[in-house]
């Protein structure tokens, strides 16, 4: 387990059990508001708040009863073997419960605590009860190469057949026959559902290549040099090479395929180990800095020259091997930037990949009102706010950031692809060094971009379907684009008779181009055409209304508010629940059109009444 727990705290009851679990294991706790006094940082909804943390894929240890965790993350189970730890303590202290994940950490997560607080571990695992192993979670350091055979081997083992070991005895179990083999080797060896097979990651792999070298050249130079020393792709710990190669497509590839980290150095870290190279170069020293690259990466993350350097037309690997397991890493990882969308702020309308992204990064950059919309997913964080204005300095800050090598979470509201940071980042990353772009090093960061419910999606759902045929989005922002081209788009828009979604419709200082906007559709769709103001989307505080377009106006419009405007076919329905906006893509002529046509020569149509019986029975 990997990702450091958070202990959850329902009540002032658990709370100073909470606090002495959160000293133990070094983790925050976050507590619930007006039930806990203290807390790192506080929630208002113990489900949401605990859905929220599972989604992102963080371990949970709940202060409470079994059944609120069960409830929370009940909904979202799909894939054990992905599942984080999750885990309730009683609030006396006298049971720990490890619920999901047993195989992911929660049963040595609750061993520790039990022993820690004179507990009962509830542990219900069957290899764990019987054998107390769990044979497909290996000790760190060491890597399961036959996953899927670990339950047939462990259902064997559970039903009386004899165990061999072979190699070292990583989880400490009595041989007592040989009907099924634990195998630890760091040579390449068939696993099956009588055979698990454990490496020992004691090898670091050094690469070194030209620029935008080919990846399937890279790999087939890695697979040849291990097979031809036999050693195992899953012995190797990670991937190593200079910081000026962070971005290498080959590298990244070999590092992706072996499902290891990629760690790099600078040309003075690895020069350091030139006394230890067995191929020192000049020629390589005049080009990037360091006599060696491929054998000095690989000295760098630890051990004793294995296999020097090997090398193709635009490729060179080296191995280093440890006498113990690499468990920890020299050197710095690429560096990612998580351009994240967190929708229009409440939780159930983030995505799950975004709240991961967001629980992974270790600093988090953006508009300070976006970030506090994170709530406790932020807590503990390092967070670097920046004002509404300061768009490019955010941008630049956060890829700076990344290109020391941190995992950073630029934050926007919405979806950052839209009116956002996204298209900036990238802009930064395309300027030229004369044009005020970025370092060459934050040009090598990994930047990854998810995406976020919009302010769009979310107007059009609260609505009904508005956007049920073409559409388009307008900002009424003069700030960045000239007038003269939102004036443009806006008849372009209103002739093409498209739903039209309006961002930035108005400011303190800009009151003019929301009226110009309606006078200019007037001129092409009907006065009655319906209108939809939403404002703070998902909040609390959200307010939806509609109106005619001849009667919308300014002043009942602010920066929160986004303007949906109907096409001359959108129609506003009146429903039980209320108007709902919709705009038809021309089912009814599709279906007339069916009525008319025959199925084949000759035939006649079918009774329409028949038709329309079965529309509305499935509609």
């Amino acid at each position: 387990m990997a990702v450091t727990p958070v202990i959850l705290c329902l009540n002032r009851a658990g709370e100073p059990l909470a606090h002495r679990l959160a000293a133990f294991l070094g983790a925050p706790v976050h507590g619930r508001e007006n039930r806990v006094l203290k807390a790192d940082a506080f929630f208002p909804n113990a489900l949401d708040h605990a859905r929220d943390l599972f989604s992102a894929g963080t371990p949970i240890i709940g202060v409470c009863a079994s059944g609120i965790l069960i409830r929370a993350v009940a909904p979202m189970l799909a894939d054990k073997t992905s599942e984080p730890p999750v885990l309730s303590v009683s609030d006396d202290g006298a049971v720990v419960v490890p619920l999901l994940g047993g195989h992911r950490g929660a049963n040595r997560l609750a061993a520790r605590i039990a022993a820690e607080i004179g507990a009962t571990p509830a542990v219900t695992t069957a290899g764990d009860i019987a054998m107390g192993a769990a044979l497909d979670e290996p000790p760190a350091g060491y890597r399961l190469a036959n996953p899927g055979d670990a339950k047939p081997v462990m259902s064997a083992l559970l039903n009386g057949a004899g165990l061999k070991i072979t190699g070292d005895n990583i989880f400490g179990l009595d041989e007592t026959g040989t009907d099924v083999e634990l195998l630890v080797s760091e040579a390449p060896a068939q696993g099956g559902d009588e055979r698990l097979v454990y490496h020992p990651q004691r090898y670091a792999l050094g690469l070194g290549c030209a620029r935008n070298a080919d990846p399937d050249e890279m790999w087939q130079l890695v697979t040849h040099t291990l097979a031809q020393n036999n050693i195992a792709p899953g012995a190797i710990a990670c991937v190593a090479s200079l910081d000026l190669k962070a971005d290498e497509p080959a590298m990244n590839d070999v590092a992706r395929r072996l499902g290891v980290p990629f760690r790099v150095f600078t040309a003075a870290e690895l020069d350091a180990q030139t006394p230890h190279l067995a191929n020192p170069s000049d020629v390589v020293f005049a080009e990037v800095g360091t006599h060696g690259v491929s054998e000095a990466a690989a000295l760098a993350i630890g051990g004793t020259l294995h296999v020097a350097k090997r090398k193709t037309a635009n490729c060179t690997c080296a191995l280093t091997r440890a006498d113990e397991p690499m468990t920890q890493l020299a050197g710095r990882s690429r560096g990612r930037l998580s351009v994240v969308g967190i929708g229009p702020g409440q939780p159930s309308w983030r995505t799950p990949e975004v709240s991961r992204l967001v629980a992974q990064a270790e600093e988090l950059v953006g508009y300070g009102l976006y970030i506090d919309l994170l709530g406790p997913l932020a807590a503990g964080k390092k967070r670097s706010d920046f004002p509404l204005g300061g768009e490019e300095a955010r941008c630049r800050y956060a890829l700076e950031q990344a290109a020391l090598g941190k995992n950073v979470a630029l934050v926007c509201s919405g979806d950052a692809g839209i009116y956002a940071m996204g298209a900036l980042v990238f802009e930064l990353l395309d300027r030229g060094p004369d044009e005020h772009g970025v370092s060459d090093a934050a040009r090598r960061v990994e930047v990854v971009c998810s995406p976020g419910v919009s302010a769009l999606q979310g107007a059009a759902a609260r609505a009904g379907a508005p956007l049920g045929h073409d559409f388009c989005t307008i900002s009424l922002s003069d700030l960045l684009t000239p007038r003269e081209d939102i004036l443009r788009r806006l008849h372009a828009a209103a002739e093409g008779d498209f739903v039209i979604a309006f961002y930035n419709p108005v400011s303190k200082t800009r009151r003019t181009l929301l009226a110009e906007a309606r006078d200019i559709l007037l001129q092409h769709r009907p006065a009655d055409t319906p209108v939809m103001l939403a404002s703070n989307l998902g909040r609390p505080e959200e307010q939806v209304r509609y109106r005619r377009l001849e009667d919308l106006q300014v002043d009942e419009v602010d920066m929160l508010t986004v303007v949906l405007v109907g096409s001359s076919n959108s129609r506003l329905a009146r429903l039980g629940e209320g108007p709902r906006m919709f705009t038809p893509r021309g089912y009814a002529r599709k279906i007339d059109g069916d009525l008319a046509r025959p199925a084949n020569p000759g035939a006649l149509p079918p009774d329409p009444r028949s038709i329309s019986g079965k529309m509305k029975k499935g509609s």
